[in-house]
């Protein structure tokens, strides 16, 4: 019994870790935002939406990259007061370190005035990208 307690601590630990990791993965943070920050569309290099604006950051041989491009042009189809902006990390390093950007797909949400009101590391879901555009307003 002794030799499998080491085994089980550290099946324990490794599981406890998955689970946070895949909880964490897509999630949309309101923590992240640089207070008193705005992008604008010189900045981004395109007009904002009317209403909200998402500024995904990828990289060209990342694969939830393409998924989550798919998702949110998906998504802005119907959605006519919103604009989905893709952005190369790797072709704007300086606005990836300003935005302190650390992984991609990295998805900021900002509001009509170009305040980042939130996050999402990783490739989000449907419903939390709606409810992050929900609380834009």
């Amino acid at each position: 019994m002794k030799t499998y307690l080491p085994l089980l601590i550290v099946l324990a630990l490794a599981s406890a870790y998955g689970f946070w990791w895949k909880r964490k993965e897509g999630a949309i943070r309101s923590n992240k935002a640089i207070p008193g920050h705005r992008l604008s569309p010189a900045v981004l290099g395109e007009a904002l939406g009317s209403r909200a604006t998402m500024v995904q950051f990828s990289s060209a041989f990342c694969t939830p990259c393409r998924a989550t491009h798919a998702l949110l042009s998906q998504m802005v189809i119907s959605m006519a007061d919103v604009k989905h902006i893709h952005i190369d990390a790797e072709s704007h390093l300086e606005l990836v370190r300003e935005l302190d950007i650390r992984s991609t797909p990295t998805t900021l949400f900002i509001n009509k005035d170009g305040v980042e009101v939130g996050r999402a590391a990783g490739t989000p879901k449907r419903e939390q990208v709606l409810a992050a555009l929900a609380a834009i307003g």
